[in-house]
């Protein structure tokens, strides 16, 4: 696999993650895993971004209240659970990738400002960037 085959498997595995939280931020009490399984399988996404999409969502499961804890944290005038589901799914999610340490900060901020963009706003893609940046620099991955 060559690396922009690499990059463009990482960018749609994040895309995946994304309408995946986002069904499940909708359904309230079901789990990730199960809600992520069924979406995934809907929409026929391959193993690959499958892959990539369920190693973000499986740090969100397992450390999603202390990373949702840091996110507030960045976040002093904005609640959570008062931003806007997609704002919220993609927060979180770069949130988790940012824990996982593998791809660079900046590359991580970039990618999510461009599915807030996306699938949000221009205003959603700022404010993305402004929390996903302050979160870097709060957990020691940016100077």
């Amino acid at each position: 696999m060559t690396p922009g085959t690499m990059a463009r498997v990482e960018t749609r595995g994040r895309s995946r993650a994304l309408q995946a939280m986002y069904a499940w931020d909708l359904r309230d009490g079901q789990l990730l895993a199960v809600v992520s399984g069924a979406v995934w399988d809907d929409l026929d996404v391959a193993p690959d971004e499958r892959e990539f999409g369920r190693a973000l969502l499986q740090i969100l499961i397992d450390h999603g209240a202390a990373l949702d804890a840091d996110l507030a944290e960045v976040t002093t005038n904005w609640r959570l659970e008062r931003l806007g589901a997609i704002e919220r799914c993609v927060l979180r999610l770069g949130a988790a990738e940012l824990m996982q340490g593998v791809t660079p900060p900046r590359v991580v901020i970039q990618e999510f400002v461009r599915l807030a963009e996306r699938f949000g706003s221009t205003q959603s893609s700022r404010f993305v960037n402004g929390v996903l940046d302050a979160l870097a620099r709060r957990m020691g991955r940016l100077n």
